[in-house]
């Protein structure tokens, strides 16, 4: 039973006006090319190239080092410079691929050429999709193979393609699903042929209504898809938001949407499986906005990995006249990455990049105050949390409780508690830097068995 809408979520203003007009334009870098072995979920990639080895675009540079990762795919034609430590968005060092980009992007194949896929079985479909090293576009980068080979594919209901894009400013798969609703309609169909028993739900807020056009019709007709319009709420986008209102069911707060019959994946990662069965391309580029009111041309593009952000922005017109930009996001503000510096590559899950005039963030420093115990981030919580709670075991070091009594680590870090709190009380972060350490003491414990 369809749901009307999720549990919890905000409406924040979602700024997408700056963006939502401007048609996805293809970037072609003139620097250097920079590769993280690690743009995914799971183990970092092995480089299978060296110094001065010559490299087209689409050709593998890196190899998965075990089932949950994922192939590195070089993105220009060149020569490999180095293969060494570099700085990436979060603003560590990371073992990287770099490139020296020739400019002319010679391709390894030609991918502009349809193959008959009518008779491939999903054992192909599957083998196509990771080789072409696809992962989540939605933010996640989770390897997209793994997720289309759960336990049981006949128990599998729904194949749900997340076209949402509820985070402010961004407006790139908007975009996407306007002008390649077929090619995802196409996706949607191959995966289809994995799971006998899904039926396809295309889930795209009512602030698209091109969006939703454009997908209506692409899938009129094709008896296993539909479109279904959800109300504008954030976070519309998350899983188990679309899987509450599609699925109408809850999971298991440490479960998977295999578990409760449900496949979700990015509308961008959809339309990368078509390209790699049909085509044969590997991902190594995709759908990126470019926004914020410090922005002086905001837009949506088409990039390739391992761009720098600098660079695009550079050739996107640079800051706005007279604008001082305070800060810096790697994807939006609800969910986005601080970025100290934009000399950092593109890397494949990354969608958009946010730069904004006014960081709330400092205002709220500024306006905190003691928790007011009013309870509105509990009311918010899409995954039904109590953040108040989850708070105060940190501020005593009681991560036992945080973890074990609260379940802490299935936060979703969506930021909308931090959104509503009337202290201005910075709950995701204080989240986030939680989880991480949680992690970080459970990798060492690991290490000393």
């Amino acid at each position: 039973m369809v749901k009307s809408t999720f549990r919890g979520g905000v409406h924040p203003a979602d700024h997408k006006d700056l963006s939502r007009e401007a048609p996805l334009r293809e970037f072609l870098p003139k620097g250097e090319m920079v590769f993280p072995l690690s743009q995914h979920i799971g183990k970092p990639a092995r480089p299978i190239v060296k110094k001065g080895d010559a490299v087209l675009a689409g050709q593998r540079i890196a190899e998965a080092d075990g089932f949950v990762s994922a192939h590195i795919i070089c993105s220009c034609s060149g020569t490999v410079k180095a293969v060494e430590p570099r700085r990436t968005l979060t603003g560590g060092m990371m073992d990287c691929i770099v490139v020296d980009n020739d400019g002319q992007f010679t391709p390894a194949a030609d991918y502009t050429k349809r193959q008959d896929v009518s008779k491939l079985d999903g054992d192909e479909i599957v083998r196509r999709v990771q080789e072409a090293a696809i992962v989540g576009l939605g933010g996640a980068g989770f390897p997209t193979h793994v997720k289309l080979r759960p336990k049981d594919p006949a128990g599998i209901r729904y194949l749900i393609a997340n076209g949402a894009e509820c985070e402010p400013y961004l407006t790139g798969n908007d975009q996407l699903m306007r002008t390649q609703a077929e090619a995802i309609a196409e996706g949607m169909e191959l995966i289809l042929c994995l799971f006998p028993n899904a039926e396809g739900v295309v889930g795209i807020e009512k602030n698209k209504p091109e969006a939703i056009a454009a997908m209506q019709k692409a899938c009129a007709g094709k008896a296993r898809l539909r479109v279904l319009p959800l109300k504008t709420k954030y976070p519309q986008g998350g899983e188990r938001s679309l899987i509450q209102v599609i699925a109408g069911v809850d999971f298991p707060i440490t479960g998977l949407p295999a578990d409760v019959g449900c496949i979700v994946d990015n509308v961008g990662t959809i339309y990368a499986v078509q390209r790699a069965v049909v085509y044969g391309e590997p991902l190594f580029c995709h759908a990126l906005t470019l926004s914020g009111e410090a922005a002086k041309n905001p837009g949506n593009y088409i990039v390739r990995d391992g761009t720098s952000f600098q660079e695009l922005l550079d050739a996107a017109g640079g800051l706005k006249d007279g604008v001082t930009l305070k800060k810096a996001l790697a994807g939006g503000p609800m969910m986005g990455i601080a970025m100290a510096s934009l000399e950092v590559p593109i890397q494949k899950q990354n969608n958009g990049l946010t730069l904004l005039a006014e960081d709330e963030n400092e205002r709220a420093e500024l306006e905190m105050t003691a928790c007011l115990h009013c309870g509105r981030c509990t009311t918010v919580c899409p995954m039904g949390l109590l953040p108040q709670l989850m708070a105060d075991a940190v501020s005593v070091g009681d991560l036992a409780r945080y973890e074990g009594k609260l379940y802490g680590l299935e936060c979703i870090q969506c930021g909308s508690c931090t959104y509503i709190c009337p202290a201005k009380r910075p709950l995701m972060q204080t989240f986030k830097q939680t989880k991480a350490e949680i992690m970080a003491r459970k990798r060492a414990a690991g290490g000393k068995k």
